[in-house]
């Protein structure tokens, strides 16, 4: 079921708290960082929540089958609903583990993880 726009900035707004009071305690523990410290423990955090940021916004996403099923993008024939699998995706601000619907064609042996392309072709990807 899709989270309404209340529910979804409330578990990203936790999220987002939970990172800064990680930084507040590290600077508590750290009397007088260097500023490439501080940079790597930020860098760190940012790319941590960026992360979960963006699986929360895929993840929002409405998971339903569509109807019909998507199009081979090889062959054009329709593709059949499999079941929801986990898959993790390489994005630009990380690592993404999702669960999502997937697709595959019989006849070209396609599989497709939307969104995203053919992962038979191209690998677990997000466009």
């Amino acid at each position: 079921m899709r989270q309404s726009r209340a529910e979804l900035k409330a578990t990203l707004q936790v999220e987002a708290d939970q990172a800064i009071d990680e930084l507040l305690d590290w600077a508590d523990e750290h009397a007088a960082p260097t500023l490439t410290e501080i940079e790597h423990i930020i860098l760190k955090l940012r790319q941590r929540l960026s992360a979960q940021m963006a699986r929360a916004i895929v993840q929002a996403q409405d998971a339903m089958r569509p109807v019909p099923g998507p199009r081979c993008c090889t062959c054009g024939r329709e593709m059949h609903y499999k079941d929801l699998k986990d898959n993790t995706v390489e994005s630009r601000v990380g690592s993404l583990p999702l669960e999502r619907g997937y697709y595959y064609c019989e006849t070209c042996r396609a599989g497709l993880f939307p969104p995203g392309s053919a992962t038979a072709v191209v690998g677990p990807a997000l466009e």
